[in-house]
């Protein structure tokens, strides 16, 4: 197994891992440990050259150290991406890779990311400690999707009450796209809440599914986004918000468990100028990772704390809110300042 490390300024380690044995090419990268170790999850993609893995293992790691940082988990970020197709998946390959994490020392705990499966994880779990996020019966804290859908929606009552004023979600109208494990749970906890629930999906079937068993109204995936409503609810694809789908947004409030829902930067403003209030996806969508930072505590994991703790995305998006309000910027840059300012606090408390 060849270990090799790359220099990248900003990061605090990034390395590349070439085993010839099982096929494995692989990067890690930690970028920043200050306020505990770097916890990320783990994808595996046919990534045209190592560059390509290599932009974004290094985005993706530092958005989770931002994510970390906002949640207040105690942990730090990272990522790790495995250069291949998954359909070449093989115990060796993850058995070398449970070897490249183990090298790390416990700086880098990995998780389930795309393509990347429990029982990928099982496998890496034989070569090293530092794996989350396996099933219950393997002494971890299982599906993820639950807490991530309980999480988005005590965001979007949060959202409501700085658009609002209260945070009752009764006689709310929230358009959900994408119902898949996250976003359909969400739509059966806001209907218990007395939301009015709109969903649509790509795959139309499985929107219709959950209308039918939940008293839903479905709609088409086609043009949703003009729909009138109060929450608009991204949880399926990234980059949905973009110079297309802004102007014809017919919402007061996006606030949804997709990734990167800003197709860039900017588009943060241009939501801000249309007075559509923005819950930055990765503060809101934080109860997944959140849940697996608790398997971390002293004494393993504890259902109940976790859920206590995923509360607290209401108290991080109120000073996201008030960042913004404050200072005078879009929410999307509000969050970034919360996230350097509690990194700066943990510098400061290191010193």
């Amino acid at each position: 197994m060849d270990i090799t490390e790359i220099p990248v300024d900003g990061y605090q380690k990034v390395v590349r891992c070439q085993d010839a044995a099982s096929g494995l090419h692989a990067i890690i990268a930690v970028h920043d440990t200050t306020l505990g170790p770097a916890l990320g999850g783990m994808r595996m993609l046919p990534y045209a050259h190592e560059e390509e893995a290599l932009h974004d293992v290094l985005r993706l790691s530092r958005g989770m150290t931002y994510k970390s940082a906002v949640a207040d988990t105690g942990l730090g970020g990272g990522k790790s991406v495995v250069i291949g197709d998954p359909r070449t998946k093989s115990e060796a390959l993850f058995r070398a890779m449970g070897r490249f994490v183990d090298a790390f020392g416990g700086k880098y705990i990995t998780a389930q990311d795309m393509n990347i499966g429990n029982p990928d994880l099982e496998i890496v779990a034989q070569e090293t400690r530092w794996v989350t996020g396996l099933d219950r019966e393997k002494g971890g804290s299982g599906n993820p999707s639950p807490y991530t859908a309980y999480g988005c929606v005590i965001g979007i009552e949060a959202t409501l009450q700085e658009a609002f004023g209260s945070p009752d979600c009764k006689d709310r109208t929230v358009l959900i796209q994408g119902v898949g494990a996250v976003g359909g749970r969400m739509a059966e906890l806001l209907k218990e809440r007395g939301a009015r629930v709109l969903v649509c999906d790509l795959f139309e079937e499985r929107a219709q599914e959950l209308a039918a068993r939940f008293g839903l109204e479905c709609v088409p995936d086609a043009g949703h986004e003009a729909l009138e409503c109060d929450v608009y609810a991204p949880c399926a694809r990234g980059a949905t918000l973009n110079d297309d789908t802004i102007p014809r947004l017919g919402c007061k409030i996006v606030a949804g468990c997709a990734n990167n829902q800003l197709a860039d930067a900017h588009h943060g403003a241009a939501l801000r100028d249309r007075g559509i209030l923005y819950a930055p996806d990765y503060v809101i969508n934080a109860g997944g990772i959140i849940n697996v930072s608790m398997e971390l505590l002293p004494g393993g994991y504890a259902d109940e704390p976790a859920m206590k703790k995923i509360e607290g995305i209401r108290d991080n998006l109120a000073q996201v809110y008030e960042i913004a309000r404050t200072e005078g910027v879009p929410t999307h840059e509000a969050a970034d300042l919360l996230a350097e300012r509690r990194l700066e606090a943990g510098r400061s408390a290191q010193a």
